[in-house]
Parts: structure tokens; sequence; C-alpha cells
């Protein structure tokens, strides 16, 4: 007896070869995007000893050559990561301070910092760690340093029109900025309490003093949040 067997129309003939993905290659641009991508990453979590090009290429599916041909190793990379993070929140720093009110100015100063390190927690990680590579772009120090001019000529002006002496203005700016930063990377790990909590009570010692200190500090500019 016959039994017939049934075929599947739908089936690949044995001949046919399986069909292969195509990968769409990145440009020059999109590989280095790419890699500053993974680059920062890694050394936010890591620290630039504990990464390796070995893995900054396997991250990006890359051969190491490619690493090296787009910035000649994991130092020019790291360079380059530690540079864009500055200038992302030295801009974030300036463009904020928009204000009249030297009281407001000092309130978007430090929410300015603070909204960085919420955005960008990646980046303030590799910028507060001590640079290792001595021809860096630039340290977390030399940072602080610019933004606290940018302070200085602010508090220049208020010194001036309040009969103070204004070539104290430099002291002062540092100080500010300082106490800003370095309350900046406490909370970058503990996030307690609130951003506007936090900006409102570095606003109160800075503007009170200890002497003067409130209680409970309010925020007197438009943000609260």
């Amino acid at each position: 007896m016959m039994v017939a067997v049934a075929t599947d129309s739908s089936s690949t003939p044995s001949n046919d070869k399986p069909r292969r993905v195509r990968r769409t290659r990145m440009t020059g641009a999109e590989r280095r995007q790419q890699l500053l991508e993974i680059g920062r990453t890694l050394f936010a979590a890591k620290g630039f000893e504990g990464t390796s090009v070995e893995e900054i290429a396997a991250k990006a599916g890359v051969s190491k050559p490619v690493v090296y041909e787009h910035f000649g190793g994991k130092e020019g990379l790291y360079a380059v990561v530690v540079d864009r993070e500055m200038r992302c929140l030295l801009d974030m720093v300036t463009s904020s301070l928009t204000a009249g009110h030297p009281r407001e100015l000092c309130e978007q100063a430090a929410f300015a910092l603070l909204d960085y390190i919420e955005e960008y927690t990646d980046g303030f990680r590799i910028l507060v760690r001590d640079s290792p590579i001595p021809q860096s772009t630039g340290s977390f120090a030399s940072l602080i340093s610019d933004i606290a001019t940018q302070v200085e000529d602010i508090l220049g002006k208020e010194f001036k029109s309040r009969g103070f002496d204004p070539k104290l203005a430099p002291l002062y700016a540092q100080a500010l900025v300082g106490m800003v930063a370095l309350t900046g990377q406490w909370w970058l790990d503990v996030r307690k309490p609130k951003k506007a909590e936090v900006a409102a009570h570095l606003v109160n010692l800075a503007w009170h003093g200890l002497d003067g200190i409130e209680a409970k500090p309010h925020l007197i500019g438009r943000r609260k949040s």
C-alpha cells in the first residue's frame, strides 16, 4: 500500500542557502560617538585603570585597532570624554545665571550643578576622580575654578554696590563654588534630601552665614524643584 507523504510547500528547499542578515556599517562619526558612549559608561563604572581597550572594543563589536584609529588608545578616548563632560557642566552653570538678584543667582548655580549630577551621573563620576592622564584636557578642580570665575564677576558687582572690597570677590567665589561642588559629590550617592531642599540649604548657608542661618530655608526664585 502506498502512503502519500504531505510536503510543506512553505519549507525552504534544501539547495537554498540561508539568508545573511546585512549589518549596517557605521560612518566614522557614528563609530566615534559609539566608542565615546561606551568609554564613558565603563570609565564611570570602573575608572580609567579598570577599563581596557579590549573591553571597549568588545562592547562596540569591533577590533582593538578601530579604537586606536579613532582615539590613539585608551588615554585619548578618556581625554575626549573628560573634555566633553567639562564643557557640558560649565555650559549648564553659566547658562543658568540669568536672574538679577544675587541670592537667586546662587540658587540657579546650585541647581545647575545638582541638575548635572542627576542627569549626567556617569559624567560627574568621571570628573570627580583624579585624572591619571597628565596631558588630559582638564580636571574637576580646574573646572570648578572656571565656574568660580563666572561667579566672581557677580560677587564683585555686589561687593562694590555694598561698599565692600571687590578684590575679595575671587576668594568668596572659590569658597561658594567649592562648597556647592563638595556637597554635590556627597549628594551623588545619597540623593537625600531632595534636590530643591539641598539647593535651599546651600544658599541658606551661603547667603546668611552660620550666624543668621534660617531654621527652615526657602527658595526665592521661580524654580522650586
